[in-house]
């Protein structure tokens, strides 16, 4: 049967996206329609939703987001600022079809680059980064279950923090302006820049029943936080982060256990860490709960024998601005960071 790619834009596109997002086992909360409008709202990026059909109905999906700048040049990415989000098919013709038309779309925006985030290898023949996994660990509803499972060390440390006076609170819009708060610091130490809070806004707002914030206080004070994003029976800690001020308490071993637990109580049967370098000490702190590493596949079209990006932390060629950025005032990080994490892959 004959394959076509149509450009989706409407409401009506956007159920039969979505109807076929949720048939497919393999399908990631990257994939989810309404993410569409998260980014056009949030950064005004260009969006690409390609569908591929024959006389069947839908039997693939490609998300795509177009961004330029003068800083990091111009590339489609699906999905950028998430961790998965590339082609969705139910046969390689669909698989091949949606390369073919994202290959060509490439081309006519003169992109440097076209990447594709997948958590299993696709096998379309183009070059790849291994470099980045995700961690995922089993949850169950049974707290004391968990808590036997744990490594006796683990335990000592989780016992420490929850003797320190912390507090585990979870919401949703309430607690925002607490995370954006913890988040926007901690990225500033890392070097990074954060993006704007009205991406979070607009997160929460698409996807009502599946996205949550959890805090962690002590003295009345947020001094860790987290932002989970749902999708079946998986739930993603997409970014967390914790102030410098506070490591002594132990915040991080506090707020993932109590993330666990939350996790199970909300009917989710996988916790999934997010995304982190290979072999970094993010990896190593979230492999200590017993989790398992699940390698992610990064894969790239490139034209005209282009080496492959590295736009990322660990190329030398930002090392001066990163330490640059972590010596300015948070107060000018927020204001000037947005602008830039727009531009990031």
């Amino acid at each position: 049967m004959r394959m076509k790619v149509n450009l989706c834009h409407y409401e009506d596109d956007g159920k039969r996206w979505q109807e076929f997002v949720d048939r497919q086992i393999q399908s990631t909360y990257c994939h989810r329609w309404n993410w569409k409008q998260v980014i056009e709202n949030s950064f005004g990026w260009p969006t690409y939703y390609l569908m591929a059909e024959d006389d069947s109905g839908v039997r693939g999906v490609l998300p795509i987001v177009w961004q330029r700048s003068w800083l990091f040049g111009s590339f489609l990415s699906s999905l950028p600022f998430l961790n998965a989000g590339g082609i969705l098919a139910e046969t390689d013709l669909a698989k091949q079809t949606l390369l073919s038309a994202a290959i060509d779309l490439s081309k006519s925006v003169q992109a440097n680059h076209l990447e594709l985030r997948h958590r299993e290898d696709q096998e379309l023949g183009l070059a790849r980064k291994m470099n980045k996994v995700t961690v995922v660990l089993p949850v169950d509803a049974d707290s004391e279950k968990m808590w036997k499972a744990l490594d006796t060390k683990i335990r000592t440390k989780v016992r420490k923090s929850q003797s320190r006076g912390l507090s585990a609170e979870f919401g949703r819009e309430e607690f925002l302006n607490d995370f954006y708060s913890v988040l926007s610091a901690n990225m500033r130490d890392l070097g990074t820049p954060v993006y704007k809070i009205r991406f979070f806004h607009e997160i929460l707002n698409a996807f009502p029943r599946d996205t949550y914030i959890c805090r962690i206080l002590h003295e009345g004070r947020t001094i860790a936080a987290s932002f989970l994003c749902g999708y079946r029976d998986r739930i993603e800690a997409v970014w967390s982060s914790s102030l410098k001020d506070s490591l002594k308490l132990k915040p991080n071993m506090f707020l993932y256990w109590n993330l666990f637990c939350f996790a199970a109580q909300q009917g989710y049967r996988t916790f999934d860490f997010g995304r982190s370098t290979v072999d970094s000490g993010t990896h190593a702190f979230k492999m200590q709960w017993g989790s398992q590493t699940i390698p992610l596949h990064w894969e790239y079209w490139l034209p005209g024998g282009r080496a492959l990006p590295e736009i990322n932390p660990q190329n030398p060629k930002y090392g001066m601005a990163i330490r640059l950025w972590q010596k300015m005032p948070l107060m000018l990080t927020n204001r000037v960071g947005p602008h830039i994490a727009r531009c990031l892959p």
